[in-house]
């Protein structure tokens, strides 16, 4: 890596450990430059704005996620399986992610450019489609209903997906996104 990538990957690394405060303070530049020994000039090397850092972050959630799931479309033929694959991987990253839940659930990015809330709505769309797309290959191996609407239950992951990182982020981090996974997958799954 060279000393640009290595730069913008300390940037982003900080802002993500300053996200792990379960006080949630708002990320400042002045701050992430204070805890870089940096001036705020340099952050702007990197990055032109506060926007783009945060941008990084996303895309860095994004490219975790999915090559994950990638992996898991490959690898599990079981259509079921794939789904409660996707949704533990999921939730799993954000419990060893603190930071990178408080960007998943929106709350790092109150009051930041609205794009950065949009950029993970579609992150949690393209996952739903991923959802979706798994629970139709298991009606297409019968252990899913001719008529069952998939569109309805990908839905449901992803609210129970939401719903899981938001108590862990509100939690302080405390409430294991994956707590209690054994039994909830079951009545997930139906």
């Amino acid at each position: 890596m060279n000393q640009t990538a290595d730069r913008k990957l300390q940037i982003l690394q900080a802002i993500a450990a300053m996200l792990e405060n379960p006080a949630g303070e708002k990320i400042t530049t002045a701050a992430l430059a204070a805890r870089l020994d940096v001036s705020e000039a340099a952050l702007y090397r990197h990055f032109p704005s506060k926007a783009r850092m945060f941008e990084g972050l996303i895309e860095f959630i994004e490219n975790a996620i999915f090559s994950v799931v990638g992996q898991i479309v490959a690898d599990e033929p079981n259509g079921l399986r794939q789904a409660e694959l996707m949704l533990a991987a999921s939730l799993r990253f954000a419990g060893k992610n603190r930071g990178l839940a408080r960007v998943m659930i929106g709350d790092a990015l109150v009051h930041e450019n609205p794009r950065l809330q949009a950029r993970i709505n579609q992150l949690f769309e393209r996952l739903e489609a991923s959802l979706k797309q798994a629970l139709k290959i298991a009606v297409a191996q019968n252990a899913l209903p001719a008529d069952y609407d998939c569109a309805a239950h990908a839905d449901l992951l992803v609210c129970h997906l939401l719903g899981r990182l938001q108590r862990f982020v509100k939690s302080g981090f405390q409430d294991d996104p994956l707590a209690r996974w054994a039994i909830q997958w079951p009545l997930l799954a139906r």
